[in-house]
């Protein structure tokens, strides 16, 4: 496949291998906006190799495929692809409303690997993405909340429970960015654009975000930044409650 980095194409050639002329569409995507657990790419438009994403969409699906993916998984993952998403055909039109935040962000950024645009003319309402965020905003804090009493004053586990929760959190914020008409190309243009609508101090959501895909903090430092990051959060709540005023 000309132009298409080797990793993709591999990935191609296995898939279709497996569904045969039942695999309508491949995409990559989460390409420019660094996803959860995943590298910013330095290199905007460009498909990296570190953890690249995929979408596979397919007629039908059967126990044999599965397993035949599951053999090649071990070999997609040393080549730097994160486990694909497998849909059938369908699927996803009829998912919108239940993930709008998780399948927005796909159409929002995907290159089509191989096979028809399976987006081309998908709209995404955008109350559905408005009642996703308030109800992801609010299930953020009372993580937060809870998951501070557990660690029951440990710095470490307060470190950790502030470094996992970063990336849905900046996933959260890049949603709502979306949902606001405003294009965004990572993270750090998401806090900063966060911080002036909650009016924060310059840097405090930043800091947040660039925890997402970390794999630690120190304690002194989880100790200083979680009372800025729950404050951050209830304002968060806080603003997105107010959409059901206006």
């Amino acid at each position: 496949m000309a132009g298409v980095p080797q990793h993709l194409s591999i990935l191609h050639r296995d898939l279709s291998g497996i569904f045969g002329e039942r695999l309508q569409s491949l995409v990559a995507y989460g390409l420019q906006t660094a996803a959860p657990g995943r590298p910013h790419d330095p290199h905007p438009g460009s498909i990296g190799v570190a953890s690249t994403t995929t979408l596979a969409i397919v007629t039908s699906m059967q126990q044999a495929d599965l397993r035949g993916c599951a053999e090649r998984i071990e070999a997609w993952h040393a080549a730097g692809l994160a486990t694909p998403l497998l849909l059938g055909s369908g699927d996803f039109e009829r998912s919108l409303d239940a993930f709008p935040l998780e399948f927005g962000a796909i159409v929002a950024d995907y290159v089509v690997i191989a096979g028809a645009d399976p987006f081309k003319g998908l709209e995404i309402d955008p109350s559905d993405i408005r009642r996703a965020c308030e109800v992801q905003a609010r299930s953020h804090l009372l993580h937060l909340r809870q998951g501070f009493l557990e660690t029951a004053g440990n710095a470490n586990a307060l470190a950790m429970l502030t470094v996992r929760s970063a990336g849905p959190f900046a996933a959260l914020l890049t949603s709502i960015v979306r949902l606001q008409g405003l294009v965004v190309h990572d993270r750090a243009t998401a806090g900063r654009h966060a911080e002036r609508e909650l009016q924060l101090p310059s840097g405090v959501v930043g800091e947040i975000v660039g925890l997402a895909g970390a794999a630690d903090m120190s304690a002194a430092d989880a100790a200083r930044v979680f009372p800025l990051y729950l404050d951050a959060t209830e304002r968060l709540v806080q603003y997105v409650d107010g959409w059901s005023q206006t």
